[in-house]
């Protein structure tokens, strides 16, 4: 059995919802952004934590219980609750709390749908049907089902489909990552020295990372975002907006999958000029 499509209405009316609960879960971490007495707690992971996150998970999780009862949720800070049905919501309230903890509004809100046909186990079957990328500092939103196309909504502007860049080489391109040396310290040093000769190829680099990076490559903005580390919350919302837009989305080693850790992508025109980096690190 195949996955449903944009034009089911299942899909559609999920679309809706994970867009709207996207810009809402969003304007309830801007009551915390770049205020002073924020509070940052520390996970057992170590990674950073604040009452935002919270926050804004708590709802997104209430309006998805409210209109799905019967679908599984994933989140960040508040892990899984089963469901009955094929579809699983993946939540992160805040992709880039370090970002955000630091005033920076290269910080998003990230809502992601998943099928996993009926009768398959999902560890194997499960892939991703929606996503939406939703900058609450900056407004801007992208999102995508499958077959659907991709669509960006800046500020009050109307949305309009949007797609990658056209650019064929890496002496042209905008490459983008969160941190350079994570690379280092979450893969190998010979990883690093990859992606060292990787930035040298390209015409410019930058930091503009988390999931702001892959809503650059979807709108044409940058031509490749690369991640040495993703959790399924990271992960499962830019899948289908990078490819709704036209785009590659890939693990290091060129697995279209949002399910082995890590990411890259491209605007599709250097998949393989990116690959040649990345392969076998």
């Amino acid at each position: 059995m195949s996955s449903p499509t944009a034009d089911s209405p299942e899909t559609a009316r999920r679309l809706a919802t994970a867009v709207a609960i996207a810009l809402e879960a969003g304007a309830e971490t801007l009551k915390l952004f770049r205020k002073k007495d924020l509070q940052v707690d520390r996970k057992d992971d170590s990674s950073p934590v604040t009452a935002a996150d919270r926050a804004s998970e708590t709802l997104l999780r209430e309006r998805i219980a409210d209109a799905y009862p019967d679908d599984g949720i994933l989140g960040e800070e508040f892990g899984e609750t089963p469901g009955d049905s094929p579809y699983r919501w993946i939540l992160d309230p805040i992709d880039g709390t370090k970002s955000f903890i630091h005033g920076s509004p290269l910080y998003t809100t990230l809502v992601a749908v998943t099928y996993t046909p009926p009768g398959q186990p999902r560890e194997t079957a499960e892939e991703p049907l929606i996503g939406v990328i939703h900058s609450p500092a900056t407004d801007e939103t992208a999102y995508a089902a499958t077959g659907g196309g991709c669509w960006y909504r800046s500020g009050d502007e109307e949305p309009v489909r949007t797609q990658v860049s056209s650019t064929k080489s890496l002496s042209e391109s905008l490459l983008l990552t969160t941190d350079v040396a994570a690379i280092a310290r979450e893969r190998t040093p010979e990883a690093l020295d990859a992606y060292l000769d990787l930035m040298h190829a390209c015409r410019l680099n930058r930091t503009w990372g988390d999931a702001y990076g892959y809503l650059m490559v979807a709108t044409g903005r940058a031509e490749v975002m690369i991640d040495p580390k993703l959790s399924l919350w990271d992960a499962a919302a830019l899948k289908p907006v990078i490819e709704e837009a036209g785009g590659v989305f890939c693990d290091w080693q060129g697995v279209p999958t949002v399910h082995t850790g890590d990411g890259v992508a491209t605007n599709g025109q250097i998949t393989e000029q990116v690959l040649r980096y990345t392969r076998g690190k």
